[in-house]
């Protein structure tokens, strides 16, 4: 048996991530609420909510994590061709809630799209309204106006930034959106990239596997305490 959350109990009452199970991996824990408090003190903790339509709220810590080091990017000579010729154009957090919309639709992440519930996205926006949440958009004018054909979102918590998910209706544009955070990213001094759960598409861009030991440290030390964060 796993945890279970009341909606009463404290934001952090999270018990701690290694007691969570292996099969299914680093389900730790059900149940709570998607307040904005209890989102980002499980970010904080190198948990995050994950679960589709019928089942409670359920929190995550996967062992070993999924991470991508801005410095490790890796820009394939196709993708440098793109960014060259494309004629994409990018923008940040002008349009979050019709990103969090198209991520929803493609189902992009390595399992079923549908944990993008309308709950899920009311709760990132309610993020984004506060400065805690981003959205990086890619556009093309190819037409009478121009169309958002790829994008991403996640997190942003002090040295860490926490990637939710992309979409992508044109080829590469959602790689061009993370090569675009991550040069934002450096420019934050952003020590690491979240990627949550493992898939070959991110292998390709970069992202690698560490155990969660040591993704739990470095979170440590690349967020700030609650009362001393700057948010």
């Amino acid at each position: 048996m796993i945890p279970w959350l009341k909606p009463a109990d404290p934001p952090d009452a999270f018990p701690p991530v290694t007691r969570a199970l292996t099969d299914p991996d680093g389900l730790l824990c059900a149940g709570g609420d998607l307040r904005p408090e209890r989102i980002l003190a499980a970010y904080r903790r190198g948990i995050f909510p994950w679960y589709s339509a019928g089942q409670p709220i359920l929190w995550w810590s996967p062992d070993p994590r999924m991470v991508l080091f801005p410095d490790e990017l890796k820009v394939s000579r196709s993708l440098r061709k793109t960014l060259r010729n494309r004629g994409f154009r990018v923008t940040f957090d002008t349009c979050f809630a019709d990103v969090i919309a198209q991520c929803a639709d493609s189902g992009t992440r390595s399992h079923a799209g549908t944990w993008i519930s309308p709950d899920m996205r009311a709760a990132y926006a309610e993020l984004h309204r506060l400065g805690a949440a981003h959205s990086v958009e890619v556009w093309l004018d190819d037409g009478p106006g121009p169309r958002l054909v790829g994008g991403l979102y996640g997190l942003l918590i002090d040295r860490v930034f926490f990637g939710e998910s992309m979409f992508s209706t044109e080829a590469d544009a959602s790689k061009v959106a993370l090569y675009w955070l991550v040069q934002s990213l450096r420019e934050r001094n952003v020590e690491m990239i979240d990627c949550q759960v493992a898939s070959e598409h991110l292998f390709t861009l970069g992202a690698r596997l560490i155990p969660r030991a040591e993704f739990v440290a470095r979170l440590a030390r690349g967020i700030a305490p609650p009362a001393a964060s700057a948010g």
